[in-house]
């Protein structure tokens, strides 16, 4: 993404830590001589308790106006504590909670969640510290597609038996044990949402000059699901004969991430299995708290840490800013503001290589470091 002039960037602190690591970045990018207008949009827990909505339509329409977003971090609960917590005035108004994230994915098709794992040189992680791993997750179809039941339906019910027969086969056991006690929530997988996040895999992998592209999934299980993912990559894969296309189980990837990594260069994934891995590969890296990620769409890109709002070290200012700060630098390039972005990064690296960043989450809870003292310390790099 370019603009002309001054980019519109969107401003959703969220939850919990949210509101603090963004404003780190914000300090980050002033210092750093970015200039952009930036507006606040309303977005989180207290929206959803105050209002009924997490994501008011407000906000919607700041996000339809702007180039970009930062994104801090949001607080999800269950449905029964979701209800709890709502103003007592709005208990009766039908409200359901649904979280904003993955609101924002499907209302803008951000398709694409990119979650690089890249060792920092200066942080331990539990393997080598040349990992460099893209994981291209799937962000708005799979089992976070939002379509499930808790209860099922006479009606939904009576369409779960087998197809020729009409008898409720498989379902039998479950059905008969009383719908009032089932959960069921829906595994949707489209063709064109598997075609688009696996070009993207491959497109990225060809313009970044990399080696190959390894498919994670469970086609031996989930054998509707699962085998159209696997036909459409096989396809897709014939396109980019320079790359290598692996396909690996999910679990065996598991495993081999940890004993392996480096057999790895451009994962994709769908939602779930992607979600899950993408933990996996920050693990190996240093954590969450040095993870950033990008949710794209053709029309809007929004940025976020990995990490989630960590409501127990909230107001003590004590969270790990670098997530949040390598996420504007993924902003700043899909702005082509890459001069700025690598002189962030090298500030970064300058910053953890003089041992200033020494947050809990990277070296437990005997850590003096701060919020502020690991952004001074950016800064001062830059």
């Amino acid at each position: 993404m370019s603009t002309s002039t001054s980019p519109r960037i969107a401003l959703l602190p969220g939850d919990g830590i949210g509101q603090e690591v963004l404003d780190a970045a914000l300090r980050v990018l002033d210092a750093s001589g970015f200039k952009a207008t930036y507006t606040h949009a309303d977005i989180g827990w207290g929206y959803w308790v105050s209002e009924g909505n997490a994501l008011p339509e407000r906000t919607i329409r700041v996000l339809e106006n702007s180039d970009a977003a930062l994104f801090g971090a949001i607080t999800s609960k269950p449905h029964a504590e979701a209800q709890r917590e709502l103003a007592p005035e709005l208990h009766t108004k039908g409200f359901v909670y649904t979280s904003p994230i993955v609101q924002l994915r499907q209302h803008f098709e951000l398709y694409l969640a990119l979650r690089p794992c890249r060792s920092i040189h200066g942080i331990a992680g539990p393997s080598r510290d040349d990992i460099d791993i893209i994981v291209c997750r799937e962000n708005t179809e799979g089992l976070y597609g939002g379509i499930e039941w808790r209860g099922i339906p006479d009606a939904l019910a009576a369409q779960m038996g087998d197809p020729e027969t009409g008898h409720p086969g498989k379902m039998r056991r479950w059905i008969e044990s009383g719908l009032e006690d089932l959960a069921l929530s829906t595994r949707i997988v489209s063709r064109a949402g598997c075609s688009r996040i696996v070009r993207a895999a491959f497109e990225i992998a060809r313009k970044q000059d990399r080696r190959s592209v390894t498919l994670l999934e469970k086609p031996n299980v989930l054998r509707a699901t699962g085998g159209l993912i696997s036909e459409v990559f096989r396809a897709i894969a014939s396109e980019f004969p320079e790359i290598e296309a692996h396909e690996l189980n999910i679990d065996a990837a598991c495993m081999r991430l940890i004993t392996h990594p480096h057999h790895f260069d451009v994962i994709v994934a769908e939602n779930m299995f992607g979600d899950i891995v993408s933990d996996l590969c920050a693990g190996l890296v240093g954590g969450l708290g040095v993870t950033p990620s990008a949710n794209i769409g053709d029309r809007l890109a929004i940025f976020e840490p990995t990490h989630g709002s960590a409501p127990d070290i909230a107001g003590k200012g004590i969270a790990n800013p670098i997530a949040m700060i390598l996420s504007a630098c993924m902003m700043l390039d899909s702005l082509n503001e890459h001069d700025t972005s690598h002189r962030i990064r090298h500030a970064i690296s300058q910053a953890i290589q003089h041992g200033q960043v020494n947050t809990p989450d990277m070296i437990g809870q005997d850590a003096k470091g701060t919020t502020q003292s690991i952004t001074d310390a950016i800064i001062h790099s830059l």
